[in-house]
């Protein structure tokens, strides 16, 4: 299911404060703070804007804060940008100003769930001990 093309935005306002998840298929101005995680298909931060939280979303531009790691193909922080958390990014726009402190990753696909790595079973014995 795909948001019509002239669906408004969903607008957070500055004197909004959301503790919980966000999901929405369409785009977000968030003006406001969100303790938890959000995901959709365009998110923008204000300046006064806030997530403390995991972010997925295609387009993602950070004028304000985010505590957390933020996933999204094409990801800009401006000069007014807070980052603390990784991100993975397909493309990536850093304006001189903008803080990030975290690691930052290349993936032609950074929304896609990375596959759990297998952990090998390892047998330990004590000098002695026989095993059957």
């Amino acid at each position: 299911m795909k948001p019509s093309n002239n669906a408004a935005p969903s607008i957070i306002g500055s004197d909004v404060t959301i503790s919980g998840d966000i999901t929405t298929l369409g785009e977000i101005q968030l003006d406001g703070t969100v303790e938890g995680d959000v995901r959709s298909e365009s998110l923008t931060v204000g300046e006064h804007g806030s997530v403390n939280g995991t972010v997925v979303a295609n387009n993602v531009i950070v004028k304000g804060s985010i505590s957390g790691q933020i996933k999204g193909r094409n990801i800009r922080l401006e000069k007014s940008a807070k980052v603390k958390g990784d991100i993975m990014h397909e493309t990536l726009s850093v304006e001189a100003g903008a803080f990030v402190e975290g690691s930052l990753t290349h993936r032609d696909n950074p929304m896609q769930e990375s596959a759990p790595k297998a952990i090998k079973s390892v047998e330990i014995k004590s000098e002695g001990q026989k095993t059957a």
